[in-house]
Parts: C-alpha cells; sequence; structure tokens
C-alpha cells in the first residue's frame, strides 16, 4: 500500500530527519517516526481498521483524532482501552486490535 505520510512539512521538518521508531500491530511490523501516536503511524502505513464493532463487527477507525470518541482504541500489553491518536507509538511496541471486545468485557 502507498504510505499516506507527509514527507515534508513546514512547521514539523523534513521526516528522513527524524528518529525511526519500530513498532507492531496485529504482529505486523511497522515504521513510526518519534513523536508520532499509534493513530498518525498506522494512517501513514495505510492501516485504517484498528478494531471491529462490539455488536456489528463494523470497523472502527480514525474518527475524532482528539480523544473524545474512543472508536480508535487499541489493546497495549493487556489495557484494552488505550486511545490510538493521544499514544505516542515507543520502541518495540506490541499493539493489538481491539476486535476481541465484547460488551461484556467492557463493563467493570
Amino acid at each position: 500500500m502507498k504510505s499516506m505520510r507527509v514527507n515534508e512539512h513546514p512547521v514539523l521538518g523534513k521526516v528522513e530527519e527524524q528518529q525511526k521508531v519500530n513498532f507492531y500491530f496485529n504482529g505486523k511490523h511497522y515504521i513510526a517516526y518519534e513523536g508520532d501516536t499509534i493513530a498518525s503511524a498506522l494512517l501513514a502505513s495505510g492501516v485504517r481498521t484498528l478494531r471491529k464493532h462490539e455488536d456489528k463487527a463494523s470497523p472502527r477507525g480514525i474518527y475524532c483524532n482528539i480523544g473524545h470518541c474512543f472508536e480508535c482504541r487499541v489493546i497495549i500489553d493487556g489495557e484494552r482501552t488505550v486511545r490510538a491518536c493521544l499514544t505516542t507509538v515507543e520502541e518495540n511496541m506490541q499493539i493489538d486490535s481491539n476486535a476481541t471486545l465484547s460488551p461484556t468485557s467492557l463493563k467493570g
């Protein structure tokens, strides 16, 4: 898939001047850049679906990208409600889709 990354930005600078960060989403290797959120790194890599809806199994991804909607929640180290749009990628981070969530797992 073609990269969606902005490689040069008047404020953020040039991407090749930034430190690369390796991470994994659903077991697949991706490269982010220092300061990327999980959502921005996956979006730049062409990943649109971060989880499936609990009842309908419809794909969910980045919606508001400011932390209000919780549509981009993923699993990191067993924590199930991590918002990808607010969480910075860290080296070798293991991120999993929240596709396995069920309505009962959201309670308590």
